[in-house]
């Protein structure tokens, strides 16, 4: 994950950016990017995903793309995983409540 976030921060429309691993449709772990874009950018979750495929492995790629105003950090500036877990598993829930 760390790979996968700096190479999302090294995007010029990218101003803060988290990765963790989510549970896919056939019940896989896949990466799903948290981003904070620059205002007015105009980027797409399309935009996201084929700039990381560019750069990395195809087992690899990013597979969500979730657009945040902030990634969530501690104090010392860690990011906040398992606020992000919990942010996933409550969308999880609402999709699941909607089928």
């Amino acid at each position: 994950t760390a790979e996968l976030e700096a190479m999302l921060l090294s995007h010029p429309h990218v101003l803060d950016a988290a990765v963790i691993g989510v549970q896919g449709d056939d019940h896989e772990e896949i990466p799903k990017a948290f981003v904070v874009a620059a205002p007015d950018s105009g980027l797409t979750e399309e935009d996201v995903k084929a700039f990381v495929a560019e750069n990395v492995a195809p087992y690899k790629k990013v597979r969500r793309v979730e657009f945040i105003d902030q990634i969530p950090k501690s104090t010392s500036g860690k990011i906040l995983r398992k606020d992000l877990r919990a942010r996933e598993t409550a969308r999880e829930a609402e999709r699941a409540a909607a089928q």
